[in-house]
């Protein structure tokens, strides 16, 4: 899910409401309450079409007759009683009894009403079908012709496709002790397959298209939408049901596309325009540079994973994903304020070129869809895009607009031209966030004024708390978390995306005829861009920004239960004043949370802790603290966030040592998290650098950091403080093969056999022994090579505690505390109970991250403790 979008997206087109309010206020006119009337039929269509592109077409088929038959009983009783039959007139006569005005209002009124009803209820029922009959339609898509056969026989062959999305990069993901590789990805569909026997079909099949790294990757990733290309590849079925995908097709190799028709002039514009932007960022700061693109027209190839994770702790992708907010401040510029649109004061540009009112709803039509195939049909664009061309329509016409019902509409046209985006997690949100700010919080604003507080602050954080209400219980059910700080950090961030937007679409306009200017401006957009990127590190930084919460609709469900409480109980609550301000400033310790209250409150990290092993899913990262905020850690996990988060809670702010015991994915992929607002000394691995990729991100990663990268020596002896240690193993190592040939009888492969093992005397006279990944073979080499081991105080257990342990190396060092690091529900069945039951026969207590979460070791001899946190 890209195109998630997030809960705060504020100035979608036509949600100037809070303005249009105070205008018509100004004008001592009030439009009176919101008109409804056209959302239950969007929601009717709405919720059709979401259930029907996920079921088979029979099912589809009963729904809309089912659909249909209701409405035509329910006009077909409407007639009857529009021609007085016997129901419309016993209800007359019934009510007819009354004198004066009751005896005319009464009967007519409530036959209206009615009528007025069974016309709704009729109206739902055709739009429900109607929904349901084009979400049926584009899923027979799907399954027809050629390409679904050869998806489920997972057959090779020969295909035109044609381009219709921008091609992305996948995350960057550990899948085991390897990152997964980075591929392109983007949407086409299949017009022609040629079949390996020869036989030749036309067609029409939406896929997704994987094209694994290489040399053609760049190539690959300039392509735009309409470019057709011809291919060679594999088919297979769509990873979940319910995808808008016929099927998957992975392109062979990775060589550039073989291009057999030139994108349309539109796109070609649109690209030309879309790459003089990036042009024109080249310059700027990095963060200004990733951002800038993202936050005009959606361009977030720039934009890496750290960056992107901050922005999701805060709940800013709303910012990332172009959406309405965009476009309206783009249309604010020719129209001005909508509540003026209709006098003769009224603002923008159109009044100052001469433009009539038609003329300019025409241009901002026109402006509306330029803008649409710049940015790209994503789901906030397009809904974005539907409101702009309904308001303007009322503008040109010379209407009084209402915005509820141009957003039901937009919705409901949205949603039969595309039934996919009733499936659309961005899609919702968008709307329910626009929804928020046109019927939530004009009120909210006008309760905070009467308490005093000023207008401009009322409005912005009123916005906020609406979209926020509204859209959390969402983003919990496909992210199990929630934001403690994304009101604030969309209420700083704010202050900066008009101007930055204003001045981004200056250059990109500028770049195709006069680049130094758009190279200006785009530096002058570059200050408010670099805001934004501040909040969301600054928020994400925060050991509080995020509050795990159940997943799914049951967790999505509790959540907005709760909001609904808070806000109905609010408003009954005594003391509102004193009890928001206490609210206010127990929020703010839970997203600070200092640390001798934290460790109040939970008892984690125990005081005097000398040995911490962070939760961090299936890898390692283990923590040795060196005195005051110093510490040594051994290996990153497999992402940055967890150990950066365990970092911050055991209150490690320098790093004189970072030893990654091997280069596997789960080892080394957190390393970033490390580095985070931290110094760091070194970074100590191992000899052997594979895998290469690994290896070459480490060295990227550290050279980008300037932190230097050393290699752990053969009984190499350090002392930090308190803290003494020495390298056991590798001993010797010669290319790919770990050998201790006279000491050790033997060679050993691979970067398991590898990892650097620590024997570690700790403050008190406490002993750990740290075997990263050893397997057998190097665990009974490291015993020959070292025949005095003494039994020790704690022991890492190797290899995620594995059954691949050496028995004769858990006898010799007897640990009183065995921890093991290891996911939970992992596949690799880690911890093994073969080697769980032999730590415990031989006397110790065993503890792992999977059930007992992150894990401290204190004190010494009789002392000694291990604390966890809790799984």
């Amino acid at each position: 899910m890209k195109r998630g979008g997030g809960p705060a997206e504020r100035a979608e087109t036509g949600t100037e409401v809070v303005e249009e309010e105070a205008e018509t206020r100004e004008g001592d006119r009030w439009e009176g309450p919101a008109d409804l009337r056209l959302v239950p039929l969007a929601a009717a269509a709405w919720a059709a079409a979401a259930w029907a592109v996920g079921v088979t077409g029979w099912w589809v088929v009963t729904g809309v007759t089912a659909c249909l038959v209701g409405a035509a009983v329910l006009l077909a009783r409407g007639a009857v009683r529009r021609r007085g039959g016997p129901e419309g007139s016993r209800g007359t006569a019934d009510r007819g009894g009354g004198s004066g005005e009751g005896c005319g209002a009464g009967p007519s009124g409530g036959v209206a009403g009615r009528r007025l009803r069974v016309t709704a209820w009729a109206g739902v029922l055709l739009c429900a079908a109607a929904g349901a009959a084009s979400a049926g339609l584009h899923a027979a898509d799907l399954r027809r012709g050629p390409v679904p056969v050869l998806a489920e026989e997972y057959a090779r062959a020969r295909f035109e496709v044609a381009v219709t999305s921008d091609p992305r990069l996948t995350r960057p993901k550990v899948r085991g002790n390897a990152m997964a590789p980075v591929s392109v990805v983007l949407d086409g569909e299949v017009t022609r397959v040629e079949r390996s026997d020869g036989a030749v079909h036309r067609t029409r099949a939406p896929v997704l298209l994987i094209v694994s790294p290489g040399e053609g990757r760049e190539a690959w990733l300039r392509l735009l939408p309409s470019t057709r290309l011809r291919v060679g590849g594999r088919l297979a079925p769509p990873a979940h049901p319910g995808e808008p995908f016929a099927a998957v097709l992975k392109v062979d190799g990775s060589a550039p596309p073989l291009v057999v028709g030139r994108p349309s002039a539109p796109q070609r514009t649109a690209g030309e325009l879309r790459a003089g932007l990036r042009k024109a960022t080249e310059g700027l700061d990095p963060d200004a540079r990733a951002l800038l693109p993202g936050l005009v027209v959606g361009d977030t190839s720039r934009v890496g994973s750290e960056l992107r994770d901050a922005f999701e702790a805060t709940d800013l992708t709303h910012l990332l994903a172009v959406s309405g907010s965009n476009l309206t401040i783009v249309l604010l510029l020719l129209i001005g304020r909508p509540g003026r649109a209709h006098r003769a004061e009224r603002g923008g540009l159109a009044p100052r070129l001469g433009l009539s009112l038609r003329v300019t709803a025409v241009a901002g039509g026109g402006l509306t869809l330029a803008f649409v195939i710049v940015c790209r049909p994503d789901p906030s664009v397009l809904r974005a895009a539907a409101c702009g061309l309904v308001a303007l329509l009322a503008i040109g016409t010379g209407r009084r607009r209402s915005l509820v019902p141009a957003l039901a509409a937009a919705v409901l046209v949205l949603v039969l031209y595309d039934p996919w985006l009733a499936r659309s997690y961005g899609f919702l949100l968008s709307v329910l966030a626009t929804g928020a700010l046109l019927t939530i919080a004009p009120r909210w604003s006008d309760a905070l004024r009467r308490r005093g507080m000023p207008g401009r602050l009322a409005e912005a954080l009123a916005a906020a708390l609406a979209a926020q209400a509204v859209c959390a219980p969402v983003v919990a059910v496909f992210a199990a978390r929630v934001s403690l700080v994304a009101i604030p950090a969309n209420l700083f961030a704010e202050l900066a995306v008009a101007p930055a937007t204003v001045c981004g679409f200056g250059a990109l306009a500028l770049a195709a005829i006069w680049m130094p200017a758009a190279e200006g401006l785009a530096w002058v957009a570059g200050w408010p861009v670099r805001w934004i990127a501040w909040v969301a590190r600054t928020g994400s930084a925060l050991p509080g920004a995020e509050l795990a919460w159940p997943g799914g609709w049951w967790g999505g469900l509790a959540l907005a239960l709760l909001t609904a409480t808070v806000v109905l109980g609010a408003r009954r609550l005594p003391h509102r004043g004193v009890l928001g301000a206490l609210v206010a400033a127990l929020l703010l310790l839970a997203v600070v949370r200092p640390a001798p209250l934290a460790r109040w409150a939970t008892g984690w990290p125990p005081p005097g802790w000398v040995f911490a092993m962070c939760q961090v899913g299936q890898g390692d990262a283990t923590v040795l603290a060196a005195g005051g905020d110093s510490a040594v850690v051994v290996d990153a996990g497999p992402d940055p966030e967890p150990v950066d988060r365990c970092l911050r809670e055991l209150g490690v702010r320098r790093v004189p040592l970072l030893v990654l015991t091997h280069f596997h994915a789960d080892h080394v992929a957190g390393l970033p998290g490390v580095l985070r607002g931290r110094s760091v000394g070194a970074i100590q691995t191992t000899g052997l650098e594979e895998p290469p990729a690994q290896a070459a991100f480490v060295r990227r990663t550290a050279a980008g950091a300037r932190v230097p990268v050393i290699r752990a020596g053969p009984g190499e002896r350090r002392r930090v403080g308190a803290l003494e240690w020495r390298v056991l193993w590798p001993w010797p190592t010669a290319g790919r093969t770990v050998a201790g040939t006279a000491a050790a009888g033997g060679s050993f492969e691979g970067p398991n056999d590898a990892s650097v093992a620590l024997l570690v005397r700790a403050a008190g006279g406490m002993s750990l022994l740290l075997l990263g990944d050893l397997e057998p073979p190097a665990q009974r080499a490291l015993l020959r090579v070292h025949p005095g081991l003494a039994p020790v105080d704690v022991l890492k257990v190797a290899h995620h505690g594995s059954a691949h342990q050496d028995p004769a190396l858990i006898r010799a060092v007897r640990p009183r505390l065995a921890l093991v690091s290891a996911g939970l529900d992992n596949p690799y069945g880690h911890p093994s109970p073969r080697t769980l039951e032999a730590l415990r026969d031989g006397g110790a207590r065993v503890l792992r991250t999977d059930r007992d979460g992150a894990i401290a070791v204190t004190g010494a001899g009789r002392g000694l403790m291990a604390v966890p946190k809790g799984g």
